[in-house]
């Protein structure tokens, strides 16, 4: 029998397989360092979403850590306050030990890049875990377990492919109580200062925040009810109350912060945009849907009367037009 055809490209003379690098970018995570130390406030950008173990190199990996655990004890993080920390730190030492801080902090050229580069620095630990799933999956696969089917590999890995990309972790493990609680900290400090004082995004009915406490990044809210029965008007009266309460400031560090609302991206199967917005329109100047399709309007122009009052309640709006034009209301 006849040898079959390979088809694998052989190597040239004098070429090798080196191995692949995993991504890292070492600049990054400096430059991410450097801005931390240099202001503070930067820390807060990126806490959220970037962890000590996000880092390629374990070193930089463990000023950031030190470096949160100073600024939520309250104090100031700096090269001075880091000195005594990494004075034992054989690892810090063998790339220059306080001085390296030092050049971080000095190094550092502007702060408004910081998030960025803590997003490179997330995406790249993303990346790296991508491909460590990746192989466990094939060897997994090359194992063949009578008490192991197919399906249950592929469901296995479809579960951290979710958990990957819902948290960053194949493994999703314990959340630290000293996280949990500070990010509980800053959600309720962040309701006393609203002048709504709800914790999440408001929906413009006080009852309804009163028991939800407003709507939550993590919670499923679903309207449920029969045909005809006004949930597609609350929803749309809710997406635009929450539109209509954003406000926003930036921080010293020239970040967006949202101080209440939200921006509303609103999805419907059964109306049109067009549609959608002749209902709000129709609820905020008390005009029916069905007069202002037929164009059957007796005062004009109907809505610069209503959105010439500047308050910002829908119910003091309400008032107000309709002493600015009574006929409009009907």
């Amino acid at each position: 029998m006849e040898p079959q055809p390979s088809n694998v490209t052989p190597l040239r003379p004098g070429e090798s397989l080196s191995p692949r690098i995993p991504p890292h970018n070492y600049e990054a995570e400096q430059a991410l360092l450097g801005a931390v130390l240099a202001n503070n406030l930067v820390f807060d950008k990126v806490n959220e979403f970037l962890r000590a173990e996000h880092f390629a190199d374990a070193v930089h990996g463990r000023i950031y850590e030190a470096i949160g655990k100073l600024i939520q004890r309250g104090q100031i993080a700096n090269v001075l306050t880091l000195k005594n920390v990494f004075d034992q730190d054989e690892a810090l030492a063998e790339i220059g030990g306080a001085q390296y801080l030092a050049r971080l902090a000095n190094a550092v050229v502007t702060i408004i890049n910081a998030e960025d580069y803590g997003r490179a620095v997330h995406d790249l630990y993303l990346r790296r875990q991508l491909i460590n799933l990746g192989e466990e999956v094939v060897n997994q696969a090359f194992i063949h377990d009578l008490e192991v089917s197919a399906t249950d590999q592929i469901e296995v890995a479809e579960q951290q492919l979710y958990a990957l990309a819902e948290t960053g972790l194949t493994d999703k493990g314990l959340q630290p109580l000293n996280v949990a609680m500070t990010a509980a900290i800053a959600i309720a400090e962040a309701a006393y200062k609203r002048d709504s004082h709800i914790t999440g995004v408001t929906t413009g009915l006080d009852d309804l925040d009163k028991k939800l406490g407003g709507l939550h990044p993590s919670d499923l809210v679903i309207l449920a009810g029969r045909p005809s029965m006004g949930k597609t008007a609350l929803a749309a009266n809710i997406a635009f109350n929450a539109a209509q309460a954003y406000r926003e400031t930036r921080d010293p560090t020239g970040a967006v912060k949202v101080l209440e609302g939200a921006k509303v991206a609103f999805f419907s199967l059964e109306m049109s945009s067009e549609q959608l917005a002749t209902r709000i329109l129709a609820e905020q100047t008390e005009i029916s849907s069905d007069r202002i399709r037929r164009g059957d309007i007796r005062e004009s122009p109907p809505r610069r009367s209503c959105t010439a009052c500047p308050s910002s309640s829908t119910i003091r709006r309400r008032s107000a037009c309709r002493r600015c034009a009574p006929g409009l209301a009907g």
